[in-house]
This record gives C-alpha cells, sequence and structure tokens, in this order.
C-alpha cells in the first residue's frame, strides 16, 4: 500500500469521525450541571476524544516511505 492509499483509506476517517463526536460530547457535557462530576466527566471525553484524533491522524501519516 502506497502513501496516497493508505491516507484515504476509510478507517482512518472513520476514527477521526468518532473522535470528534466524543470531544463534542465532552465540550456539552460540561453545561449539563454545576457538580464537580460533571466537569471530571467532561475532562476525562476530551482527553479521550483528543487521544483517539491523534491516533487517527498519527495513523493517516505513518505509513509513509
Amino acid at each position: 500500500m502506497n502513501s496516497m492509499e493508505n491516507a484515504n483509506a476509510e478507517g482512518h476517517y472513520k476514527i477521526l469521525v468518532v473522535a470528534i463526536f466524543v470531544g463534542l460530547f465532552g465540550c456539552f457535557f460540561r453545561f449539563v450541571g454545576e457538580a464537580a462530576i460533571y466537569s471530571w466527566v467532561a475532562n476525562a471525553a476530551m482527553v479521550v476524544g483528543t487521544i483517539i484524533a491523534l491516533k487517527g491522524v498519527f495513523a493517516i501519516l505513518g505509513k509513509q516511505k
């Protein structure tokens, strides 16, 4: 698989879509209530979304020869 085929692989973009939804969930969940647990859950979702997004981006960039 050459680098162009790797960059256009559908699986990478599915991962990025999941990361965007997790990050948006974290962003919107921050405004659900005043309790500290909401903030913790929102921060955790944002961190997980960021990690998934970085995994997707590095998978696109990683397999170049």
